[in-house]
């Protein structure tokens, strides 16, 4: 994400990375931002009014982006929207969405955009002209275009990107602080994801365990079979108890070993800590001890409850 604030930055960004850290969709992240700053400006300067340090008029820009689908979602509250440089035929256009209102206004929804990105991309986000400038044609700045397609066209962004813009706007008046992040879209091969869809039938779970088994030693991470025995088994054993059918299990190896299960239920999974005395309620405590991180999220078709853990270099270094 890329944002901008004329005041209490710290807050704001703490903010924002605690409801990232939530997994929601775009445009339900900035609604609640959106009421969040709202309230910061009522205890600042009493019900109905503004404080002077409040965060309202801020803006912001937020995008998730799934490197298996190639799904890209953007929604903005008041920010400028990105340029995107194809990799394939060198063109670069400004993405094409209206913002809603800068935060703390409320009334208007933050209504998302859905983009197909392939390997190669370049996303650059940017905060916007950095004083005057020439009249604004649909495509965005001359100068982050250029940028843009050079980083798409290279595979990478240049080796010094703040040099090239301060060339570009050199001569021109500038009032305001520039901000840029250019973002090369990377994919998971396919070989590098397996994806299961299983009824809701409890003597499935043998089977997927053991088709995920097979999978991790085929990639050679034989050191995550036991814990991912474990947690494919606790997961996928709740999603059909109680969430019925079908259940959707997804392993991928990238960075880290991700397990995806997903089910048709918007049912948020509690973890607890069982007493000695308890027969059950174990498992969530159990898929978190086990995984490096873990988290949910929901869609339209119900949620998925995903798990990240370390391989490699990163897993060693831990131990």
């Amino acid at each position: 994400f890329l944002c901008k604030s004329r005041g209490l930055e710290d807050v704001y960004k703490i903010q924002v990375q605690t409801l990232a850290d939530l997994d929601p969709a775009p445009d339900e992240l900035l609604s609640h931002l959106d009421d969040l700053v709202r309230r910061f400006g009522e205890d600042e300067g009493g019900e109905g009014t503004v404080g002077a340090g409040s965060l309202t008029g801020a803006t912001c820009l937020y995008a998730t982006y799934c490197p298996i689908t190639g799904q890209c979602l953007i929604a903005g509250a008041g920010h400028p929207p990105p340029l995107l440089a194809k990799a394939r035929g060198g063109e670069v256009s400004s993405v094409d969405f209206r913002p809603g209102p800068p935060l703390g206004g409320g009334g208007e929804p933050f209504e998302p955009v859905e983009l197909r990105l392939s390997p190669g991309d370049v996303l650059a986000f940017h905060s916007g002209e950095p004083g005057p400038a020439p009249a604004d044609d649909g495509r965005g700045p001359s100068w982050l275009r250029e940028l843009a397609l050079a980083a798409a066209e290279a595979g990478e962004p240049p080796s010094d990107p703040a040099r090239h813009i301060l060339t570009r706007l050199r001569g021109r008046h500038r009032t305001e602080d520039l901000a840029v992040l250019l973002a090369t879209v990377r994919a998971v091969p396919p070989e590098d994801t397996a994806f299961w869809e299983l009824p809701a039938d409890p003597g499935q779970v043998a089977r997927v365990r053991a088709l995920a088994c097979e999978k991790l030693t085929a990639w050679g991470l034989d050191e995550q079979v036991f814990a991912t025995e474990l947690i494919v088994s606790e997961l996928v054993t709740n999603a059909i108890r109680y969430a019925g059918g079908p259940v959707g299990l997804r392993l991928t190896r990238d960075r880290r070993l991700i397990c995806e299960v997903s089910d048709p239920s918007q049912t948020q999974p509690h973890l607890r800590r069982a007493r000695l005395s308890d027969e059950g309620g174990r498992g969530l405590f159990l898929v978190a001890q086990l995984a490096h991180r873990w988290g949910s999220r929901y869609t339209p078709t119900g949620k998925t409850i995903w798990t990240e853990q370390e391989i490699g270099e990163v897993a060693g270094e831990r131990r």
